[in-house]
């Protein structure tokens, strides 16, 4: 069976700004069993530069390189992380502007139709604490007649 590195196997993917995410992807595989890999002495940098809030400067991370066997198992895994890291992230939403509505990125008439079940839900909620008020105020007007 070939061997691999960690380090070089990160080289390969299509975006290096997310090799921590596969890091600890990768780390997660071996913990569970669906990667053979052990721990190397060395250590290497990842590619991805990290930035703190508020600051303009960057700086990078090593982690401890690892060992695996290349097996079409792995080959397999690989390109679905891959893949799945290419694309943006899983939080990353398109923001409900002139622009974005314009260019395609959002459905209007999902948003339009979302819009109007949340101005529905708003009035019903409205209405059933209005209701529930009128209710309320019969019955303390009639504890008050009964006390004269």
């Amino acid at each position: 069976m070939p061997y691999a590195k960690l380090s070089e196997q990160i080289q390969k993917l299509a975006n290096p700004q997310r090799s921590d995410a596969f890091v600890k992807q990768f780390r997660n595989a071996v913990r569970e069993g669906d990667i053979e890999a052990a721990d190397l002495p060395s250590r290497f940098t990842l590619p991805k530069q990290f930035s703190r809030r508020g600051q303009n400067e960057t700086y990078q991370r090593d982690v401890k390189d690892m060992v695996f066997e290349v097996t079409p198992a792995f080959e397999k895994w690989f390109e679905s992380i891959n893949s799945e890291l290419a694309t943006n992230r899983r939080g990353a939403k398109v923001k409900p502007t002139l622009e974005n509505i314009e260019a395609g990125l959002i459905d209007f008439k999902e948003l339009a139709a979302a819009t109007r079940q949340k101005m529905e839900a708003s009035y019903a909620k409205g209405q059933t604490l209005g209701n529930s008020r009128k209710g309320a105020a019969k019955k303390t007007t009639t504890k008050r007649a009964s006390k004269k």
